[in-house]
C-alpha cells in the first residue's frame, strides 16, 4: 500500500484486494492524503537543492492541481482521474489562456508529484512539445544606456539615495557582464567575489559550483559599492534593512531603469542574463566557453539562449564563402 493511502481496508486482518487493493467506491482523495503529499514532495524539493523560484513554481502547480481535484465528482478509478487530468489541462487552455509551455510545465510537474506518491495514473500521458520561441536581447548600446540610467541624479538627493543608486547600478552591470541568474545574484556573498581575479564562485542547479568573470568597469563599480557599503550583512546587496534583495525586487528596478532609459523593449534579468551571452557569441567567443560561464549542463540549452542576429550570421556566412573563392 503507498505510503500516503489515508488507511488500508482490512477483512479477518487482510488487505481486501479489490482490483488495486482498495474499495472500488474510494476517490482518489480519500485513498491517497494529498496535502501530506505534497509537503513531502517540497521538502523532497529542498533537500535536492532545487532554487527556491522553481519550488514556488512546483508547490502553486500541484495545488491547484489538487484544488481543482477537490471541485471534481466520482474520482473512483483510473479512468475518471485521467480524464480529470485532460479536462484540468483544457481548463488552462481555453479558460485560462495559458501558453504552450506552461502547460508543459503543468504536465510535467503533475506526473512527477504523481510518481513521487506512488501514483502511476498519468503514466500514459504524453508530454506535449514545448514552444522555442527565442528571448528577446538588448543591444550594446541599450545596455549601457540601462546601467547609465540614473547617473545624472547627481548629489541633490540623500546618501541613501546615492548609494541605492550605486548599488543597483553595480547589480546591473554585474547580470550583464557575468551573466548570473538572478536567483544567484540576490544570495551572492562579498566573500564569493575575487576582484583581483575578477571572478565569483557560484553555487548553482544541482549543487554544482561554477566561476563567471567580470570586466575591469563592473570591477571598478563593485570596488566602490563595497567601499561605500555600511552593514554587516554577508550578501553582496541589500536592502535598508541589511536583508538580502528578492528576485521581485530587482524586476521591478529593472524595468524603473528601463522606463528612465527610454528603452520600449521589456527588459528583464533573463533578458540582460541572454543579452550577456549573444554578445560573446557575436564577439567569437566559443559556445562552450559560453556553456561553461551560464552553467548550462547541456550544450543545447547554450543553443538557444545565444541565438545569432542575422547580420552577424550573414558576415559569418560571407567571409566562410570567400575562403572558398566564391
Amino acid at each position: 500500500m503507498n505510503p500516503y493511502s489515508n488507511h488500508m481496508r482490512r477483512n479477518g486482518g487482510e488487505v481486501v484486494s479489490e482490483a488495486h487493493g482498495y474499495d472500488i467506491d474510494e476517490s482518489i482523495l480519500e485513498r491517497y492524503d494529498f496535502p501530506e503529499m505534497i509537503e513531502d514532495y517540497l521538502i523532497e524539493m529542498e533537500i535536492r537543492n532545487y532554487s527556491r523560484n522553481t519550488i514556488k513554481t512546483y508547490k502553486s502547480i500541484v495545488i491547484n492541481f489538487y484544488n481543482f481535484l477537490l471541485a471534481e465528482k466520482n474520482l473512483t478509478d483510473d479512468r475518471r482521474v485521467l480524464r480529470a487530468f485532460k479536462k484540468y489541462i483544457t481548463h488552462l487552455k481555453r479558460d485560462k489562456n495559458v501558453s504552450q509551455n506552461y502547460i508543459y510545465l503543468v504536465t510535467v510537474v503533475v506526473k512527477k508529484f504523481f510518481e513521487f506518491g506512488g501514483i502511476h495514473i498519468l503514466n500514459e500521458i504524453k508530454t506535449p512539445k514545448r514552444t522555442k520561441s527565442l528571448p528577446k536581447h538588448l543591444n550594446e548600446q541599450e545596455v549601457k544606456n540601462l546601467i547609465h540610467a540614473y547617473d545624472k541624479a547627481g548629489e541633490n538627493i540623500t546618501k541613501h539615495a546615492q548609494l541605492r543608486n550605486l548599488r543597483n547600478k553595480v547589480i546591473l552591470a554585474l547580470l550583464y557582464s557575468s551573466g548570473l541568474r538572478v536567483s544567484e545574484l540576490v544570495y551572492l556573498h562579498t566573500d564569493n567575489v575575487d576582484l583581483t581575479e575578477r571572478t565569483i564562485r557560484i553555487r548553482g542547479k544541482g549543487e554544482k559550483d561554477r566561476i563567471v568573470l567580470f570586466d575591469g568597469r563592473t570591477k571598478t563599480l563593485i570596488e566602490e559599492y563595497i567601499e561605500k557599503k555600511d552593514d554587516d550583512s554577508p550578501f553582496l546587496f541589500v536592502n535598508r534593512s541589511g536583508n538580502h534583495l528578492t528576485p521581485r525586487y530587482i524586476q521591478m528596478m529593472i524595468k524603473d531603469h528601463a522606463k528612465a532609459a527610454g528603452i520600449k523593449k521589456k527588459v528583464t534579468p533573463h533578458i540582460l542574463r541572454h543579452s550577456f551571452a549573444t554578445h560573446l557569441l557575436k564577439n567569437g567567443v566559443d559556445i562552450r566557453a559560453i556553456q561553461q560561464l551560464l552553467g548550462h549542463a547541456n550544450l543545447s540549452t547554450t543553443q538557444i539562449y545565444t541565438s545569432v542576429d542575422m547580420h552577424t550570421l550573414k558576415n559569418a556566412y560571407d567571409k566562410a564563402k570567400s575562403v572558398h573563392g566564391d
